[in-house]
């Protein structure tokens, strides 16, 4: 039997349990769904996954139990940022199944999975920055995706087992909002193969704070090391006078005053520049664009932080 989480409901079968989700002492349990879901039991693609996963030095999530605070913005970001280097090599997970803006993020609007009999190749922007994408794969970017938990979990294991990622300096992962399907499956498909960390987004204001110490707990829970927290969208830079105002106030003191309530590592913060959006839009490097910008300054800032935890 598999070990019940911290805090779980008394005679909890454990996560990885056939009983996980479907005992009587799940009902009521907030993440009965999830568990019943999720993978368990000895899985015999976790050896093919973790072959394709030993190439890979760092495997980066990206996390948020909140919607909206750009999660996508900054891994596009952060990985153009790595990649920058000509050495580095860097591939882009998404796993955001039902809202998948990665592509269009970094311009790969229209482009498709090609196979080889190595597996999935990923879509490469630059030689050295390959991306993977369910937005691949659809007919229409407009489709809604409505799937069950089981088949995002056989979609993200795919992604893992079936892609030819070859050696990559960084993974850097793009996930949902919450603590749900996803996220469990990510981490126990790379349960073996050891994710080096997350890092958490927020903005400013108690109503995303909130979600993200839910988001931290989890972290805790299942036992994925937190190499830190970034607020995004801290006030509002004009393009023109460079005058910075708040848009989302930090009314319980924002994300440095969480990080130090609860004892995680506060990156930095980055302001809100109307041209990090129409870079995405426009699937360009903003901080290659905009190299003056507060924001771009920083983001390298935050960049250099990450890249001290990893070393």
């Amino acid at each position: 039997m598999s070990p019940a989480p911290e805090n779980a409901p008394e005679h909890c079968p454990g996560t990885e349990s056939e009983q996980a989700g479907k005992a009587s002492a799940c009902e009521g349990c907030p993440n009965q769904n999830a568990c019943a879901t999720a993978p368990k039991g000895p899985d015999p693609d976790l050896p093919l996954i973790n072959d394709r996963m030993g190439t890979v030095k760092h495997k980066l999530l990206v996390l948020s139990g909140k919607g909206g605070v750009g999660k996508s913005s900054f891994t596009t970001q952060l990985s153009f940022a790595l990649s920058h280097d000509e050495e580095t090599q860097v591939g882009v997970m998404d796993i955001d199944i039902c809202g998948p803006s990665i592509p269009k993020m970094f311009g790969l609007d229209g482009e498709q999975i090609h196979s080889s009999n190595s597996g999935w190749s990923p879509v490469y922007v630059t030689d050295n920055l390959g991306v993977m994408s369910i937005g691949f794969i659809l007919q229409d970017a407009d489709d809604a995706i409505i799937w069950r938990g089981p088949k995002k979990n056989g979609l993200i294991k795919q992604f893992l087992k079936d892609v030819d990622w070859g050696d990559l300096d960084f993974l850097v992962v793009d996930t949902p909002p919450g603590t749900s399907d996803e996220h469990l499956s990510v981490v126990q498909y790379l349960k073996e193969s050891g994710i080096t960390g997350a890092i958490l987004i927020t903005t400013p204001q108690e109503v995303a704070l909130q979600d993200v110490r839910k988001e931290i707990d989890f972290c805790r829970k299942v036992k994925i090391p937190i190499i830190g927290v970034v607020e995004n969208m801290a006030g509002f830079v004009c393009p023109n006078c460079k005058g910075e105002s708040s848009i989302f106030a930090p009314t319980t003191g924002g994300a440095r005053k969480m990080a130090a309530d609860t004892s995680v590592r506060f990156l930095g913060s980055i302001p809100l520049d109307p041209r990090i959006g129409m870079s995405c839009d426009q699937g360009l490097s903003f901080l290659e664009e905009y190299p003056d910008s507060p924001a771009t300054k920083a983001y390298l800032n935050i960049i250099e932080e990450i890249k001290k935890v990893l070393s």
